[in-house]
């Protein structure tokens, strides 16, 4: 098992315990729409590529709402636990853990973190490394390339002083995401950072430092993937 596995499997026990009507923190999502989402992603490459907005966005979402009305809300799960098609772009190897593994980590708490009382999992420190590593990617600068101000993401999980996984190889506890002037530096654990970066700031459990205006301008812009 791969995390980006491990996170497709305890999602979908979720949403099968949650059943199709679920509150999601995806706006105007339950669960259903949330696994119609998940479904099309993988298998539905013709509408995958209004994901992330623009002119194919209005044919992603009939693609999806269809896809919720037709497909029994067991269905869509099952096949999200069958993982992607065999001839996919995501079936390759490698790829799955790739691509995926922030995708069902932000959307299993999408679930998880609408529930009263919700609580940070403890994370194996493999999972909180590899959600780090994902930080540092061209897709998180790609989220945040249209936010106003400049973005460093920082780690708090680990004392600065003790960086190190082993003698050779320091352990960068910071990433500049986006270039600007103000800089406000958001900082939290990379699980934390995580959510904060794909959208869901009410929810993330961090801090933002900087400049009260830029602070402020930073907290009242919103975007989502």
């Amino acid at each position: 098992m791969t995390y980006s596995r491990d996170e497709r499997s305890a999602l979908c026990a979720l949403l099968d315990e949650t059943g199709p009507d679920a509150p999601t923190l995806c706006e105007g999502w339950t669960t259903l729409d949330l696994a119609a989402h998940l479904v099309l992603r993988e298998h539905r490459p013709d509408a995958g590529a209004g994901l992330l907005g623009g002119p194919l966005a209005g044919y992603t979402a009939r693609v999806q709402s269809k896809m919720s009305g037709r497909v029994p809300y067991a269905r869509l799960v099952q096949i999200i636990r069958d993982g992607p098609p065999r001839f996919s772009l995501f079936a390759l190897p490698g790829v799955d853990e790739r691509a995926n593994l922030a995708e069902y980590f932000v959307h299993h708490e999408d679930v998880r973190r609408t529930a009263p009382g919700w609580e940070p999992r403890e994370l194996p420190p493999g999972l909180t490394e590899q959600l780090w590593q994902r930080l540092r990617l061209r897709a998180t600068r790609l989220i945040l390339r249209k936010v106003p101000v400049g973005v460093e993401l920082a780690r708090d999980d680990i004392d600065a002083g003790h960086g190190d996984r082993d003698d050779s190889e320091p352990r960068q506890l910071r990433i500049t995401i986006r270039n600007g002037t103000p800089v406000v530096t958001v900082v939290g654990d990379p699980a934390e950072l995580t959510m904060w970066a794909f959208g869901r700031t009410t929810a993330a459990q961090v801090r933002l430092d900087g400049a009260a205006k830029p602070v402020q301008t930073l907290t009242e812009t919103r975007w989502r993937l």
